[in-house]
């Protein structure tokens, strides 16, 4: 399964940096850095923090990416 994440996008339009958003939900900008570019899954309390930080719904914030299947 893959997260696509539409983080980066959400943070911009507010004018946050990483750091910024960061500081807001109590973790490390490198957190923040690995949630945008899809290295690290957040955990639920997280996706929380940051729809709610960023006043968007966690399933704008975040979709499942179905994995590709092999011919039938």
């Amino acid at each position: 399964m893959k997260v696509r994440t539409e983080l980066k996008a959400y943070r911009a339009a507010r004018g946050l940096t990483q750091a910024e958003l960061a500081e807001r939900v109590g973790v490390s900008r490198k957190t923040i850095n690995t949630v945008e570019n899809g290295i690290f899954t957040p955990s639920v309390a997280l996706a929380l923090l940051l729809a709610d930080c960023l006043e968007a719904t966690v399933e704008a914030l975040f979709q499942i990416v179905p994995e590709a299947t092999g011919p039938a």
